[in-house]
């Protein structure tokens, strides 16, 4: 039996190292990338550790020849069959008023533009395996707009139209796309990141919600969809916590 492979950007925590081990245990032969090469490094020793093959490449996926060479090796290695793009992320809650220019960017230049560099690089092998996947990790946010929000939701935005075009355009071809898009995930980094390090604004964001989703919770949705049979092609799926209606509107318990 041919072991499948399957890239996860983003896989040093939260959502993306919660995805490894799920498709690890699922059987596949999982590659770790972030730029946190310590993260990804004792992931994979762990994972190794249980029984499953993992290995960890250190990569910036904003950087293009960086992600062209982590291609170009991996080719070497056999056919790629599902590609995750998960490394993403929010900076900064500003109006748009006063949002520093530098966080859009920023945001723009990993969720969006990260997105495209890997699936430019690995389409080629996804669509060699005969059975390729490429999932794009958007979220609600790509889909409703919030204030405080723009940047991130423009750049999920992008993301979503990323993989609604893709899906046209590899009509035919052996390679789906599916797009997950999460509504409120606490995980130890989002928020605190979102929010430069300040744990009472980040703490906030969840405070009074009996039960956000996990990274686990997405661990398993996306598992879920790229192992259902090749001709099933979850296009969009929108998962929230049940305490969410809306990306404003949460019922918060006193």
């Amino acid at each position: 039996m041919t072991i499948r492979t399957a890239v996860i950007t983003g896989a040093s925590s939260g959502i993306g190292a919660a995805t490894a081990r799920q498709l690890a245990a699922a059987g596949f032969r999982v590659v770790l990338t972030a730029r946190r090469a310590d993260r990804i490094t004792a992931l994979a020793t762990e994972l190794a550790d249980a029984g499953h093959q993992a290995v960890a490449y250190p990569l910036d996926v904003t950087d293009r020849a960086a992600v062209d060479a982590f291609a170009a090796e991996l080719g070497q290695q056999g056919p790629v069959h599902v590609l995750i793009n998960n490394a993403g992320g929010a900076l900064g809650a500003d109006p748009v008023a006063t949002a520093d220019p530098a966080d859009w960017r920023t945001m723009y230049e990993t969720n969006v533009l990260g997105t495209l560099h890997v699936t430019q690089a690995l389409l080629p092998s996804l669509t060699a395996s005969g059975d390729g996947t490429v999932l794009v990790l958007s979220s609600t946010a790509a889909l409703a707009t919030y204030e405080g929000g723009g940047g991130y939701v423009a750049a999920k935005h992008g993301a979503h139209v990323l993989a609604e075009t893709l899906r046209l355009e590899l009509c035919g071809t052996p390679v789906r796309v599916i797009e997950i898009a999460p509504g409120m995930v606490k995980t130890e980094e989002f928020a605190r990141t979102r929010f430069r390090g300040d744990e009472t604004k980040a703490a906030a964001v969840y405070q009074g919600v009996a039960e956000p989703l996990l990274a686990e919770d997405i661990a398993d949705t996306i598992t879920w969809a790229v192992t259902r049979p090749a001709h099933v092609n979850v296009d969009l799926l929108v998962v929230r916590p049940r305490a969410q209606a809306s990306n404003q509107k949460v019922h918060r318990e006193s």
